[in-house]
């Protein structure tokens, strides 16, 4: 699997998530290691089609 950046936060007793490439796909854990987890699963599902019409973030050169 490759490796991707993902962004995360504690809000009370949860970890919340998402991954860099898909911002608008937010998963949680009760733990950090929990939200890893998740956020494996979710970009499993993310790449493989299981969801249709996924947006995600692109580079674009200008100049």
């Amino acid at each position: 699997m490759p490796t991707v950046k993902f962004v995360h936060w504690q809000d009370g007793n949860w970890w919340l998530g998402y991954l860099e490439e898909y911002p608008d796909y937010i998963t949680q854990g009760e733990t950090l290691e929990e939200l890893k987890e998740n956020l494996k699963d979710l970009y499993k599902d993310l790449t493989s089609g299981e969801i249709p019409c996924v947006r995600k973030v692109a580079d674009l050169q200008v100049a």
